[in-house]
C-alpha cells in the first residue's frame, strides 16, 4: 500500500512539533527511601517534521511507547526517546512523562502519617547540538499576604499556591529534593492529614512567615543558585487569591551554563 506520509509536500513550511498526546502508560519510579513507586504517567511524543514530508507516522510512536518494558523506567525514557527520534528519521524529538508522585508525610506536631501526591515531570528534549532531560515538580503551599498581616488588625488572607519548579540537572537530584525546596520556601507546606495541635502549628506557621508570590519565587532561585548540580531551572509561582478575582503570578528563569538555550514552556 501506498505510504501517504511518505509523499512529497510543496508547501515548504517545517513543522517544529508533530506527534501523539495523552497516551498513558505504566510507569516505575525510585524513590528516595528505596522503594519503587507504581503509577501510570501520561505522555506526549514528538518529532519535528522537515518542509519535504507530508505527514509522519503517528503509529510509530504508539508502537516505541508499547515496545519497552511493560512498566517504563527513567533508565527507558532516556532510550525511548532516542529510539523514536532514530525511527522517525526526525532531527529532534520531545518526550513528555507525567505522573502523580507519592510522598509519607508526617504532621509537625502529632507526627501522624499521611501520604501527599505532587505532579511530576520528565520533559526529554534530542537535537543534533544536545540531549537535555529537564525535572519538573509541581507543590502546593499556602501563602500568607505580608501587606494583609501589615494593614488588619485581626488576622491576615491566606490562600493556597501552586510552586512550579523546572530543572536541568548535571548531578544526581531526588525528587524529593526539589520538593522540599518549594515547601520550605512557601509560608506553609500542606499536609494530607492534620490533627488540632498541627492545624494551631500550621496557621501560626503561615502568619508567622508572610510571603508575595514573588518572595517565594526569589527564595527558591537563591536556592537552585546554590546547588551546582542544577545547570538550568525555571520557577514559577501561582496563588489562587482568596479576596480577588484573580491569581497573582510570578517567574524566574536562569540558565547558569551561560547558554541562551530555550526553556520548557510554563
Amino acid at each position: 500500500m501506498e505510504d501517504v506520509q511518505g509523499r512529497a509536500d510543496y508547501r515548504r513550511i517545517d513543522i517544529n512539533k508533530v506527534g501523539i498526546k495523552d497516551i498513558r502508560h505504566p510507569v516505575r519510579v525510585r524513590d528516595r527511601t528505596g522503594y519503587e513507586q507504581h503509577t501510570v504517567a501520561t505522555f506526549n511524543m514528538y518529532v519535528n517534521l522537515p518542509q519535504h514530508f507530508k505527514g509522519t507516522h503517528m503509529s510509530r510512536f504508539v508502537s516505541i511507547l508499547s515496545s519497552h518494558d511493560r512498566e517504563i523506567t527513567v533508565e527507558s525514557f532516556h532510550e525511548m526517546l532516542a529510539e523514536m527520534t532514530e525511527r522517525l528519521e526526525a532531527g529532534s524529538g520531545h518526550i513528555e512523562m507525567t505522573f502523580p508522585y507519592f510522598i509519607n508525610k508526617r504532621a509537625p506536631i502529632s507526627g501522624v502519617q499521611s501520604l501527599m501526591d505532587y505532579e511530576v515531570t520528565f520533559i526529554g528534549e534530542m537535537h543534533p547540538d544536545r540531549h537535555e532531560t529537564w525535572v519538573r515538580v509541581a507543590v502546593p503551599l499556602t501563602s500568607l499576604c505580608p501587606c494583609s498581616k501589615q494593614i488588619a488588625e485581626r488576622g491576615a488572607h491566606n490562600q493556597r499556591s501552586l510552586v512550579i519548579i523546572t530543572a536541568l540537572m548535571n548531578g544526581f537530584v531526588w525528587l524529593e529534593e526539589l520538593i522540599e525546596i518549594a515547601e520550605e520556601e512557601g509560608s506553609c507546606d500542606l499536609y494530607g492529614l492534620l490533627k488540632r495541635p498541627d492545624e494551631k502549628y500550621v496557621t501560626e506557621r503561615a502568619y508567622d512567615n508572610p510571603k508575595f508570590v514573588e518572595d517565594v519565587v526569589r527564595d527558591i532561585a537563591a536556592r537552585l543558585n546554590e546547588d551546582d548540580r542544577i545547570s538550568a531551572y525555571q520557577v514559577t509561582s501561582e496563588n489562587y487569591e482568596s479576596i480577588h478575582n484573580h491569581s497573582a503570578f510570578a517567574l524566574i528563569e536562569q540558565d547558569k551554563r551561560g547558554y541562551d538555550s530555550p526553556f520548557p514552556c510554563v
